[in-house]
């Protein structure tokens, strides 16, 4: 069975907050760098079948995922990047919304996963309800 394309939304959340700072930080790179998670995304079935994106929780029809990126011209592996998206998947109607796109230094550690569960709560709570966040 051939994969099926995914339509891919980024949150106006996700686009006020994170890729704003994103976009100042690496100025051109990272209009590069998001056309590169969208085809990601597009393709989102084969990156979770290969484990080259973590799912996070799956509900029903949804699924909560989170994709490492690496941006363009770093030369720095997607892993090691520390960069990360948090997506969520609607199976029904094959579409990801990224949520949230951040950078392990912009969500600091300890518990980086508690942080943006957090943000996740405060932003999404529908789908905090939907994940049990």
């Amino acid at each position: 069975m051939e994969p099926q394309n995914y339509s891919v939304e980024f949150d106006q959340f996700c686009t006020r907050h994170y890729v704003k700072a994103f976009r100042k930080k690496y100025k051109n790179a990272w209009e590069n760098t998001q056309q590169d998670i969208e085809d990601v995304c597009r393709r989102i079935d084969g990156m979770l079948e290969y484990r080259r994106a973590d799912l996070i929780s799956s509900v029903d029809q949804f699924k909560l995922v989170k994709l490492d990126f690496a941006v363009e011209g770093t030369r720095v592996s997607p892993k090691s990047s520390g960069n990360r998206c948090i997506l969520i998947i609607d199976e029904d109607v094959h579409s990801v919304r990224v949520l949230l796109v951040y950078s392990k230094n912009d969500i600091s550690s300890p518990n980086e996963t508690e942080k943006w569960k957090s943000i996740i709560k405060q932003e999404f709570s529908d789908i905090a309800k939907t994940f049990s966040l």
